[in-house]
């Protein structure tokens, strides 16, 4: 099973490699966002956008309702993992 974390762009730090700085959970992550930019969606506009992280790259775009529920149920799974 793959797993996407939802994170927040917060940094675009090389665009000419599509290398960006992603706040999941309050910790900070280079990926890679070659799958989420194009010409209508350049680098800089990602800046605040909310996004899926899979090894090391954002996979999709989602919004902010959708990252909140996704994080809200990840937090419930490792409560109930570590009680079990």
């Amino acid at each position: 099973m793959c797993l996407g974390i939802p994170g927040q762009i917060i940094e675009i730090t090389d665009a000419n490699n599509k290398l960006a700085i992603v706040d999941i959970g309050g910790v900070k992550r280079q990926v890679n966002i070659t799958c989420i930019i194009d010409e209508q969606h350049p680098p800089e506009n990602c800046i605040g956008e909310w996004v899926l992280v899979h090894v090391g790259f954002a996979m999709n775009r989602i919004n902010e309702k959708e990252a909140a529920e996704t994080l809200r149920l990840l937090q419930e799974i490792a409560e109930v993992m570590s009680t079990g």
